[in-house]
């Protein structure tokens, strides 16, 4: 059960999101080789037909500057979703990207609301109240680093540039919001050491058995030196052979 709620790195963590990325500039490859425009994929509010922009709304961009800008965020957020919530990225992704359609759908300007905008201020929106929420060291560092990086998406919630579509961001970063309450279980855990669990034995731990009761350290009485006494070479028996020869006659005149 706790290896649950620990983070694992995988190669869908990255590979996903990367080609979702993809088809996103794929899209835009077929508009630009073709000369064919696909902003009628584009969700245009109240009207039966501007329902499809709901599902194909964020593959389709205006220009190559427009793409570029999703891109990279997206790319960052969503891998950040893959890895630190898995058990609920499915459910986050695809409820929150037809729900981000539906309420910009209902609420925004009649017009062709085109791009990933809306994706990417869901995300940003689900992981930062997500890791605030969560009371979790990991997922609130998480959520400080998107301030750092998307911060300042925030002004781009407001009517700042009609050729912006704000009324995506704005339903894109509710969606966020929204969702930051409803998913609440399935996070990942606080690492908890030995001392920390219920379990937890003092007498048994092998750092605690080195103090008294006083917390006072208990010092382990010095092994002696024996001081190695060179071995004595075994006496070894020479034998000598000694070989009496007689004197001849003429050596004795």
């Amino acid at each position: 059960m706790e290896s649950q709620h620990r983070l694992q790195f995988s190669l869908g963590t990255f590979l996903f999101p990367l080609f979702f990325v993809f088809v996103m500039w794929l899209f835009f490859w077929i508009e630009v080789r073709f000369n064919y425009n696909l902003n009628f994929l584009g969700v245009y509010p109240q009207t039966m037909e501007g329902l499809l922009g709901v599902f194909f709304s964020p593959f389709v961009h205006s220009s190559l500057e427009h793409l570029f800008n999703n891109s990279v965020p997206l790319l960052v957020l969503m891998t950040a979703l893959f890895y630190f919530y898995r058990h609920i990225k499915w459910r986050v992704l695809l409820f929150g990207l037809v729900a981000t359609g539906f309420l910009t759908w209902s609420i925004a300007r009649p017009a062709y609301h085109i791009g990933a905008s809306g994706i990417v201020y869901m995300l940003a929106s689900f992981l930062f109240f997500k890791g605030i929420f969560s009371k979790n060291f990991q997922l609130i560092a998480l959520s400080l680093v998107v301030v750092f990086l998307y911060g300042s998406l925030l002004w781009y919630l407001f009517p700042i540039d009609e050729k912006i579509s704000w009324e995506g961001h704005l339903s894109g970063f509710i969606v966020g919001v929204v969702f930051s309450f409803l998913f609440r279980k399935n996070i990942v855990e606080n690492k908890k050491y030995e001392w920390e669990k219920e379990n937890y034995d003092p007498s048994l731990d092998p750092f605690m058995q080195q103090f008294d009761e006083e917390g006072n350290f208990i010092e382990k009485p010095k092994e002696e030196e024996i001081e190695s006494v060179p071995e004595v070479p075994k006496k070894t028996k020479i034998k000598i052979l000694y070989t009496f020869k007689k004197k001849s006659k003429d050596e004795e005149l």
